[in-house]
């Protein structure tokens, strides 16, 4: 096909981009970057998760894995594994290591196998140790972590409980690590026989029990999920959890899908951000195009010619930006798992991902086109006279009632696919309410700045006249500064401020009001002995205890609970196990909503109080029903009242607490906390911990403060990387002000000669440009401070509930950087034109 043979609008278009892309630099760049974002980050997310289903059986260990809580398998249970193939029994819990004198300790995940492990993947030690050899009895298998805390080498003793075990070498690679989840210490790699003499496995101990399962080579998907339908049917009463190779680590899944849809907000946040200076751009080429248009319109050309014309050359010009961010797109995830192969969680292939590729470019057109056919709407209905006669008049005119509608149904759909691609659609929709919402706040800060320096009273000062008139006239680059960078730098404020919360809570609020100790696994029948201890050690201390257990909500209201529909807050308390008491009296830092207290004499069918919050999440009241599986036993326990509890205390408190006379006979382990009445001193916390590991072996002792440090480091990292990529949104946002204000130098050409020729000196014209510029940047900050920090109140506020606080520094410094940017672009296009000879601009006038 010739080109003479192509549509007229086509042909045209096509020859008029012959001349280049003078103008639509940042149009590319911002249509690029958004692109480049959302298809790297749905790249990135798609190789891991692939890899996830791919290493499915190594990260969990088995084709399927079954879990139980405070109990081994029966003989019946164990019996039925056995039939359907290999089985491998894990024990884990946490534990205290201590040095061979007791003189440093520190919290380790314990975690005992037997011979069968691993059933797929291979344990590897370091410095050429043999992995397998090396869980004889009486040694271990440790994370270099331990070697660093406790400052200890290969062939040095530790004492776990009641056993001294020998550090026969570090973990290289423990390929299940994935399934075990988050720990709060390093692991510890024992075997099952070295475990029973730690003596740590008591009754009513916090162990967790893993069974897990390897089939037949070849087995299928479909066989597998068979095999979970019948163990479920020949044990209902097992209580255990199930999970499948298909799904070995459901909460990492999770987490990479939330992460990566907050990645794919930031960068279609940094697309819209990017649609204003598409506006800028189509705007500033229309303007610049009318005499084109005007030669076109003369000729005979139709209106809907010339928009036909024009649209054809933005959406080419758009989709050259797309295939730019494409290209960036496939390329990042390559270098990027590179570079993070030994961070990342799990192993990631480097591969092409035609619908995350293809889902971004659908973005980027989307994003193009809403914000090109407004002022494209224009172009089409103004008189050939007009274009020749009235520069300004391109500007004053409204598009067309027909090219609103498409624009508003471009963005509806854009918005669609937000929302309708998004893990957390709740959260997507309010993503798209907030952006619309910064749009029409930023849109009435533009008009409100423009109307206050309209009504200003008139300066003495010839500088100052000229900037507060610069940004109330005509064609003024009031609009285009605030929207450009007004949202890129409300992401940051909000970002910055949650932050600041989060690690205020982390480091300040929470070791005030927090126990200083937690102590696990103290068997009932040394609790008192264990609590007239730490009376003693540090008598001035709040010495507190519960019983405790750990099971399984199985039912609701006679409902399983795989059935029901928790809303997202509360969808955890349904995951896995949790820690459930018995207790006469309310506890501390609970008080009732709902319902009233059983007696403390109470005797009759098992009652509960459950948590008011997640009671609502569950859709459950007083009198509804919960089932609990706890050690293999089910109790359905009616709901008598519901508590609202002080969760940011951290003092000892349950979802669930349920009469005594529900777990009248079980083997329960307590709980205890101790905290110091003023500052702790860490000297007595130390002695403290060695003298309870001498007397309590079996008892596990966390470092509150230790926690929580642990806690936050993790934070760092997670805000780090939002940090990062937030900055994408105002490296968007610098690009459309760089355009915004290069769209706007023609006009300033004009204003400087012809204020030079009345007499003004260059220095008197930088002062004025500099204070308009800072005047806009002053404002947009202002609005950033206001409008982020409504944002961050919300989430750390209203949906986290915790105390929020204003950091006037991350103010001050958004204010700085709205001004430095503004100012620092806005003269370093000034000062060129500056230096621009009278004669040639005013014979073009």
């Amino acid at each position: 096909m010739t080109t003479s043979t192509l549509p007229l609008p086509l042909r045209f278009a096509l020859r008029e981009l012959r001349g280049g892309l003078s103008g639509f630099l940042v149009f590319l760049a911002c249509i690029a970057l958004g692109v480049a974002a959302i298809a790297a980050v749905g790249s990135v997310s798609r190789a891991m998760t692939d890899g996830l289903a791919r290493q499915g059986q190594a990260i969990l260990g088995g084709d399927v894995a079954f879990t139980l809580v405070q109990r081994q398998a029966s003989p019946e249970e164990r019996g039925f594994l056995e039939k359907h193939g290999t089985v491998s029994e894990i024990g884990s819990l946490r534990g205290m290591a201590r040095l061979a004198d007791g003189s440093d300790q520190t919290l380790v995940e314990i975690k005992a196998v037997d011979s069968a492990y691993p059933l797929y993947g291979t344990l590897k030690a370091g410095e050429a140790v043999d992995a397998t050899a090396a869980l004889n009895a009486g040694s271990a298998l440790a994370d270099p972590e331990l070697f660093t805390r406790l400052g200890v080498k290969i062939g040095d003793v530790v004492q776990v409980g009641t056993a001294r075990l020998t550090l026969a070498g570090e973990i290289a690679d423990e390929p299940d690590k994935l399934a075990t989840g988050l720990g709060f210490g390093p692991r510890l790699l024992i075997s099952k026989p070295t475990l029973d003499s730690t003596g740590l496995v008591q009754p009513g101990s916090l162990v967790q029990w893993t069974y897990r399962l390897r089939m037949p080579d070849g087995t299928p998907d479909s066989a597998v999920v068979d095999l979970v339908e019948a163990a479920n049917k020949a044990l209902p009463k097992a209580g255990w959890q199930v999970r499948s190779r298909d799904d070995a680590s459901p909460g990492l899944k999770r987490n990479i899908s939330q992460f990566a849809q907050y990645l794919t907000l930031v960068g279609l946040a940094a697309l819209i951000v990017g649609g204003v200076g598409v506006a800028n751009a189509v705007g500033a080429f229309m303007e610049l195009k009318r005499p084109v248009i005007a030669t076109l319109r003369s000729l005979g050309a139709a209106g809907g010619l010339v928009t036909r014309l024009y649209l054809i050359q933005i959406l080419l010009i758009a989709l050259l930006g797309v295939v730019i961010g494409l290209a960036i797109g496939a390329l990042v995830p390559v270098v990027a798992l590179q570079f993070l192969a030994d961070v990342l969680p799990v192993g990631a292939e480097t591969g092409f991902y035609p619908t995350a590729l293809g889902y971004a470019a659908l973005y980027g057109l989307l994003t193009a086109l809403t914000f090109a056919l407004v002022p494209l709407g224009r172009a089409g209905d103004i008189a050939p006279t007009a274009l020749f006669r009235d520069g300004a008049a391109f500007g004053k005119m409204r598009p067309r009632l027909a090219f609103l509608i498409a624009a508003i149904v471009s963005a509806a759909v854009l918005a669609g696919l937000a929302i309708l691609l998004a893990y957390d659609r709740r959260i997507a929709l309010y993503f798209v309410i907030g952006v619309a919402a910064s749009f029409l706040l930023l849109r009435l800060v533009a008009w409100a700045v423009t109307a206050l320096a309209r009504r200003a009273p008139r300066f003495a000062s010839t500088e100052w006249r000229l900037a507060v008139g610069n940004i109330h006239r005509p064609g003024a680059l009031t609009g285009s500064v605030v929207l450009s960078l007004g949202l890129g730098l409300t992401v940051l404020v909000t970002i910055a401020l949650i932050d600041g919360n989060l690690h205020r809570q982390l480091t300040q609020s929470l070791p005030d009001r927090a126990p200083s100790f937690f102590f696990l696994d103290v068997q009932n029948a040394e609790a008192p002995a264990f609590m007239d201890f730490l009376r003693k050690e540090i008598p001035d201390a709040t010495v507190e205890s519960v019983p405790m257990l750990r099971g399984r909500i199985v039912a609701l209201n006679k409902t399983p609970a795989d059935q029901a529909t928790p809303t997202p807050e509360v969808a955890w308390v349904l995951k896995g196990d949790r820690g459930v008491t018995f207790a006469a009296t309310v506890p501390k830092n609970s008080r009732l909503s709902e319902g009233e207290w059983w007696a403390a004499d109470y005797a009759g069918p098992p009652l509960v109080s459950m948590e008011a919050g997640v009671a609502r999440g569950l859709g459950l009241k007083t009198g509804d029903t919960v089932t609990v599986n706890v050690l293999g036993r089910e109790i359905t326990a009616t709901i008598a009242n519901l508590r609202e509890v002080e969760w940011e205390s951290l003092a000892i408190n349950f979802v669930l607490v349920f009469s005594p006379s529900a777990f009248t006979g079980a083997p329960y382990s307590v709980l205890a906390t101790l905290a110091h009445p003023g500052v702790a001193d860490p000297a007595a916390e130390a002695r403290l911990m060695r003298d309870a590991g001498t007397e309590f072996p079996s008892v596990t002792a966390i470092r509150v403060r230790e926690a929580l440090d642990r806690i936050s480091s993790i934070l760092d990292q997670l805000m780090l990387a939002i940090r990062v990529a937030s900055s994408i949104a105002l490296a968007a946002s610098v690009l459309v002000l760089a355009g915004a204000l290069a769209a706007g130098h023609r006009q300033r050409l004009y204003d400087a000669v012809i204020l030079k020729t009345l007499g003004a000196t260059r220095g008197q014209l930088l002062k004025a440009f500099g204070l308009e510029y800072g005047l806009l940047g002053l404002a947009t900050a202002v609005f950033a401070v206001l409008a982020g920090s409504l944002a961050a109140w919300g989430v750390v506020a209203g949906v986290m509930g915790q105390p929020f606080t204003v950091f006037p520094v991350t103010a001050l410094a958004a204010a700085l950087i709205a001004v430095a940017l503004t100012i620092g672009l806005g003269l370093a296009g000034t000062w060129r034109l500056l230096g621009q000879k009278a004669a040639p601009v005013l014979r073009n006038l």
